[in-house]
């Protein structure tokens, strides 16, 4: 490869590893824009996670993805943080800064920019469904991306009351919690409702349990499952006249920031998309 950087070293560090569709996602924009650059997918154990932060610090290495399960233990590894990365308290990229490592969490920020390509979230009112890791990542940049209010539906009152606090203190945008004991109906106010379970994955006829008679045209649906990417709840909000967004946009979207970071290049998004939908069998 040729270009103007030369063996710049990136990677991630998750277990389990295998499968990560990432990997193929990020070599093709190397390969795309004649980047000298490789992604090393690497199988890292919870107890291993030191050393392998400090053996990406001592190779000089560009930055690493982090996954599963190692999204909040990478913190007490790193030096410095973004400021989205330290109000979700997670980070999925670290970037080599000034001999730093900081932690970046570029999830949310993946979302936002997919939801861009339909609708600006500025003065949105949103609603998410669950209140894990995806569903922190993209409420805090949703809100920190200008929405009015964000809703949060979640089964664990505990859970959901705290994300709700998190994003209100976090951003100062209005933020509340909903239990999720029933179908949840879309209020008809609501902008945009987000999926961020992962009800839906290696299923496509599994649903949420939102009641279907509440979609409507003018609703964006968005779906934070990959595979499949047209998964039961999009297919239904598109039947009832609602824009769609699948869980690729914003894997693709995590992926090029990330790229961006460690190269300073911003990558063509298509090529990504199509190297990581090949990779997953799409």
């Amino acid at each position: 490869m040729s270009g103007a950087f030369v063996g710049i070293h990136t990677g991630s560090f998750s277990t389990p590893a295998a499968g990560n569709p990432t990997v193929v996602m990020v070599e093709a924009a190397y390969r795309h824009h004649g980047i000298d650059a490789r992604y090393l997918n690497c199988e890292v154990g919870p107890g291993d996670l030191g050393d392998a932060v400090s053996g990406a610090r001592a190779m000089g290495w560009a930055g690493f993805n982090c996954s599963l399960p190692h999204k909040v233990a990478v913190i007490d590894h790193l030096d410095l943080l973004s400021e989205s990365a330290e109000v979700i308290g997670a980070v999925n990229t670290v970037v080599a800064t000034d001999g730093d490592l900081v932690g970046h969490n570029t999830d949310g920020q993946g979302f936002v920019t997919s939801l861009r390509t339909v609708i600006d979230p500025r003065g949105l009112q949103v609603v998410l469904l669950g209140a894990g890791g995806a569903a922190r990542a993209v409420a805090v940049e949703t809100a920190l991306a200008g929405a009015s209010s964000i809703t949060v539906v979640n089964r664990n009152e505990r859970r959901g009351a705290e994300l709700a606090r998190v994003v209100t203190e976090g951003t100062g945008v209005e933020a509340r919690f909903v239990p999720w004991d029933r179908p949840f109906e879309v209020p008809g106010g609501v902008d945009v409702l987000v999926n961020a379970t992962s009800v839906g994955y290696g299923d496509a006829d599994v649903l949420p349990e939102v009641d279907l008679a509440s979609l409507h045209g003018g609703l964006v649906v968005a779906d934070v499952v990959v595979s499949p990417p047209r998964t039961a709840l999009l297919r239904a909000a598109s039947a009832a006249g609602a824009t769609v967004l699948d869980g690729l946009g914003m894997l693709v979207g995590q992926g090029a920031l990330a790229v961006q970071l460690w190269t300073g290049v911003e990558p063509d998004r298509e090529v990504m998309r199509a190297a990581a939908a090949d990779a997953l069998g799409l």
